[in-house]
Formats: C-alpha cells, sequence, structure tokens
C-alpha cells in the first residue's frame, strides 16, 4: 500500500451504554467480523482493538465494554475499562441508539466526556428504524447536553454513514506513524477470538435463559498430522441448571453450538477444525478475582 506523505493516525475510543451496536459498527468499519455481535447487554467484556488503515490514514478503534451500573467484580472491570479508554486517545466516538430514549447510562458517559479534551462524535445508530422527525429530535436533545465535534446519524447494521465516521475522523486526527502491520486488523490473540466465537453461539442459541453467566476457556489448540486444528474449550457457568441448558436434551445444543462456533472458526484460521467442547461449573465466578484474571479480565 503506498502511503500519503501526509499520513494519519490514531486511536478512537467507541463508547455507549450496552446493547447500542458499537461492536456492529466497529465491524462495519472494519469490514471483518472480528467483535463478537449479540442482540443482548454487555457482550463486549474487554477492551478490543481492532485497526483500519487506507493509503491516508490508519485508524485504531477501541471497542469497550458497555457502561452500566456494575452488579458485580466483572461489571466494575468492564465499566473502568470503558472510562480508562477515553484518556488514551486522539478521538471518540459515543454511540447512541437512535430507537432508545436517553438513560441514565448516556447521562453519565456525558458526564465522562465532560472531562475529555480531545474532539468527541456523537454518533446516532439505528437510523434505519426511525423517521427524519425523529432523528432531528434525537440530534437537537443531545447537542444541548454536550458541544459536539459533530453528529453522524448511521446504520451499522445497514452500513449507511459507515464512510461519512471514516471521513471526519481522518479530518481530526494528527499526522502520525503506522503503529500495526497492514495486514493486522486487531490485536486479540488467536484463543481470544475462538473463546469469543464460542460465547457469541451461547449467547445466540440460549436466548434469555443463560445471559451473561459464562465464559469460555481455550485449553488446547495444536495442528494435527492431517492438517486439521484441534481445539479443545471449555465452557464455564455458575449453575448446574445452567450446564444442562447448554448441554441440552442428548447433547443437542451443545452440538449445535459446536457446529455454528467450528464454522466461524474455520473461516478465521482458513483451515479444518475439530472443536472440542466441554462444559463446567464454577460457582459465582464472576465474583472472583481470581477467575476473572483467569479469564483475562484483568
Amino acid at each position: 500500500m503506498n502511503k500519503d506523505k501526509h499520513f494519519k493516525s490514531g486511536f478512537v475510543a467507541v463508547v455507549g451504554r450496552p446493547n447500542v451496536g458499537k461492536s456492529t459498527l466497529i465491524n462495519a468499519l472494519i469490514g471483518d467480523k472480528i467483535v463478537i455481535v449479540s442482540d443482548k447487554a454487555q457482550t463486549t467484556r474487554n477492551r478490543i482493538v481492532c485497526v483500519y488503515m487506507d493509503e491516508k490514514k490508519q485508524i485504531v478503534f477501541m471497542d469497550t465494554p458497555g457502561i452500566h451500573k456494575p452488579k458485580h467484580k466483572l461489571g466494575e472491570f468492564m465499566v473502568k475499562a470503558a472510562v480508562d479508554s477515553l484518556k488514551e486517545v486522539e478521538a471518540v466516538l459515543f454511540l447512541v441508539a437512535g430507537n432508545e430514549k436517553r438513560g441514565p447510562g448516556d447521562n453519565f458517559i456525558i458526564e465522562q466526556l465532560k472531562n475529555v479534551d480531545v474532539p468527541v462524535f456523537l454518533v446516532i445508530n439505528k437510523i434505519d428504524t426511525l423517521a427524519k422527525e425523529q432523528i432531528l429530535e434525537t440530534i437537537v436533545e443531545y447537542q444541548n447536553l454536550y458541544p459536539f465535534e459533530g453528529i453522524i446519524p448511521i446504520s451499522a447494521l445497514e452500513k449507511d454513514n459507515i464512510h461519512e465516521v471514516l471521513d471526519v475522523l481522518e479530518q481530526v486526527l494528527p499526522e502520525g506513524p503506522q503503529y500495526f502491520p497492514e495486514d493486522m486488523i486487531t490485536d486479540q490473540p488467536e484463543r481470544l477470538i475462538i473463546a469469543d466465537i464460542v460465547r457469541e453461539k451461547i449467547l445466540l442459541k440460549t436466548r434469555e435463559e443463560i445471559p451473561h453467566a459464562i465464559a469460555v476457556d481455550v485449553d488446547e489448540m495444536k495442528q494435527r498430522p492431517d492438517g486439521t486444528t484441534y481445539i479443545r474449550a471449555t465452557i464455564y457457568c455458575e449453575r448446574d441448571s445452567q450446564k444442562g441448558i447448554i448441554i441440552g436434551k442428548k447433547g443437542n445444543m451443545l452440538r449445535e453450538l459446536g457446529a455454528e462456533a467450528r464454522t466461524d472458526v474455520e473461516r478465521l484460521l482458513a483451515t479444518k477444525v475439530y472443536l472440542d467442547l466441554w462444559v463446567k461449573v464454577k460457582k459465582d465466578w464472576r465474583n472472583k478475582s481470581g477467575m476473572l484474571s483467569e479469564f483475562g479480565y484483568e
């Protein structure tokens, strides 16, 4: 790639309350599925770095956990990770769902933004579900709360106005180095991405029955002589009843989860995969610092 002599680069935090579409937006911006997407709150648990690059710029997006009132140590860690990210960036995208009323989480984020001295853009998502009058009402409401550098209505799902986000960031980012190689789109190790793929399938398949009491750990990953990759992963839940739901009648649910996850993992690794899933109970793991550290959350 031939870089422009006035090449621009920088780090951009994507913040918002849970379930407003942060991960969907980043996947649309990067053009590749890196962060897991679910219609449930708190899907993202770590700050995930995703990299966009063209000949003029490299933008390093930090997808943060949704800012919410924490109910356990995992929640406290997630909120701290999101707020801390505001101190390390050249710009901030504050994402709100245009089809939802402003809530306490949005107000809390706006208060945090008052301590930020970099450009902040309001990104109004889900405009594909709104009339123009509703979009204008949302713009006016938020304009009165904070002096945003700009306001961009988008649909992350339909990829409407996505290039507008990249264009405004290019305008405010400083000239700088290429932080990451051209072919790198995330800083997440393969094992973490694979664990997140499995977790995504559980969130999608089990719906309300198993909310966020699960963690996935990849225990073993090795190449076999026949060229396939063997992956053994353990799904941790907090109660025996949750374990039963994940395994399902005669193991049907676990087989379905494994088949769907394997398809995505094979696409990621570009090789045939044997995915060996196990389910274990770790009571109240979200409140245990040792377990949080073991799962990479601290």
